[in-house]
């Protein structure tokens, strides 16, 4: 049986808000059907296309922005670089117009009220994320092709492979934290190392570099932005942003004009307790925020949950002196790994495992990373993975509207002090006298993700997204 591997830059994704799952997937998987379209000569023959969404992405679709993100990638734009403040003008034009431009290059007539359809009471048994594309032919036949969208922006087409994925022999394959930890009790290696050593299967230490730098960029950037950004988010629940006020209110009088001044000036302000905390939470604020806002963030592992890995970075670079290239590289490497972990052995799918698979798995990534570059041990890394997902499990996703706001915005600051607070009992623990193991609360958290009544499983039908009133803007 061929087993899955999953690079650092699988788990870490530069792309646009606010749901790695219900945006960036749709996103991802339009793009495929066109290249699709493309590969089969079929283009320039397409008269017309619809869309047919299921399941979680009918019924919270609206508010994730999955006809957004589909119409966008139908057009040819990619998210890692399309310009985030035309996304609303882009896709009103193609609304009002009636004409979508397929990869930027074929026109066809095209009505969203009649050609991209949400079927709320229909889902397809592979997973709760499916949308069909189908396109008309002047010949009169035609293509549908059905896709996947299986959390943290993985994609997987009906009936074939990921066709994007190059196997390689890997030095050291990996399917459970037993099979880590046994190479870096056989090598003596940092979990950082060995999964370094299995990212130079795909490509050069250079270019690992490059695109871990390319990530960290992206993080600080969204970071640094969500701090500076007033507001209210957009979709109709009249969210005000908090992460502005409270970074203004903490840093006081101090002076910066960018994020190395910024890092400065936020060391100057203590390290007591209260402080600390405060900062953690306006981190994660800031991250979510942008991401409720259709800004460019990376999945950590997911959009949803984008603002745990970060803030606890943001917490190692400020209150613990992690500012280095090789600090950053480590902690990056390090969460990578844990949350291949959880999507191998679990899901990372909030459509699948709820709330649990999201911030719950970014929870233990962040945790492990932090122990890592304090100093801590591979068991010990690994306990404190267990640690944060063990006071995860049974998170439900129940986001009112079905929009990544209330209550997932603040489930990120719940999850980065956690981080916190497990990497700190991991590192003052014997991990010999751990009773629970990081692969068994993986399979736990599998086992109750299948338990799981789907009302709690992003789908708004249950929890706070049916007991919050609220009167959302007709669509």
């Amino acid at each position: 049986m061929t087993r899955e591997q999953i690079s650092v830059f699988d788990i870490f994704k530069i792309g646009i808000g606010p749901s790695s799952s219900h945006t960036l997937g749709p996103w991802r998987a339009a793009q495929q059907f066109v290249q699709s379209l493309e590969q089969k000569d079929a283009l320039q023959l397409v008269e017309q296309v619809k869309i047919l969404l299921y399941g979680s992405l009918a019924k919270t679709g609206r508010g994730h922005g999955t006809d957004i993100a589909i119409l966008l990638g139908l057009s040819g734009d990619d998210p890692v670089i399309f310009e985030v403040d035309q996304v609303g003008p882009k896709t009103n034009k193609i609304r009002s117009s009636h004409i979508l431009t397929l990869a930027g290059k074929k026109e066809v007539n095209f009505s969203a009220e009649d050609d991209l359809l949400f079927l709320f009471n229909e889902s397809l048994p592979f997973h709760p994320n499916a949308v069909t594309f189908q396109a008309f032919l002047s010949n009169g036949t035609a293509i549908s092709e059905t896709y996947y969208s299986i959390g943290g922006g993985f994609v997987v087409k009906d009936g074939g492979e990921d066709q994007h994925k190059t196997e390689v022999d890997l030095p050291f394959p990996i399917e459970t934290a037993n099979n880590l930890l046994h190479w870096c009790i056989k090598t003596g290696l940092k979990i950082s190392e060995v999964v370094m050593e299995n990212e130079l299967a795909w490509r050069s230490e250079q270019e690992t570099l490059q695109g871990l730098h390319n990530i960290f960029n992206a993080l600080k950037e969204c970071m640094y932005r969500g701090c500076h950004t007033r507001g209210t988010l957009p979709g109709g629940l009249n969210v005000a942003r908090r992460a502005a006020s409270l970074n203004k209110r903490l840093i006081g009088s101090k002076t910066y004009n960018n994020f190395d001044e910024w890092v400065t000036a936020i060391r100057s302000t203590g390290n007591s307790f209260q402080n600390i905390l405060d900062w953690v939470s306006c981190f994660a604020l800031a991250v979510n925020e942008e991401n409720a806002s259709f800004g460019r963030v990376v999945t950590a592992p997911t959009n949803g949950a984008a603002g745990v890995i970060p803030a606890v970075l943001q917490y190692y670079i400020v209150f613990c002196d992690g500012y280095t290239n090789e600090r950053i590289v480590q902690f990056l490497l390090t969460a990578s790994e844990i949350g291949s972990i959880f999507k191998k052995g679990a899901t990372i799918s909030a459509a699948m495992g709820g709330c649990q698979a999201e911030i719950g798995v970014s929870s233990a990534m962040a945790a492990a990373a932090l122990t890592e570059c304090l100093g801590g041990t591979q068991r010990q890394v690994l306990m404190a993975a267990e640690i944060a997902m063990e006071h995860h499990l049974g998170l439900t996703c129940d986001p009112i509207g079905g929009l990544v706001q209330v209550p997932c915005i603040e489930r990120n600051t719940m999850g980065a002090i956690k981080a916190i607070t497990a990497s700190q009992l991991a590192l003052q623990t014997n991990p010999d006298n751990a009773k629970v193991s990081l692969d068994a609360v993986v399979k736990t958290m599998w086992q109750t993700a299948l338990d799981m009544n789907s009302k709690y499983k992003e789908t708004s039908d249950g929890g706070l997204a049916i007991n919050i009133p609220i009167s959302l803007p007709e669509c």
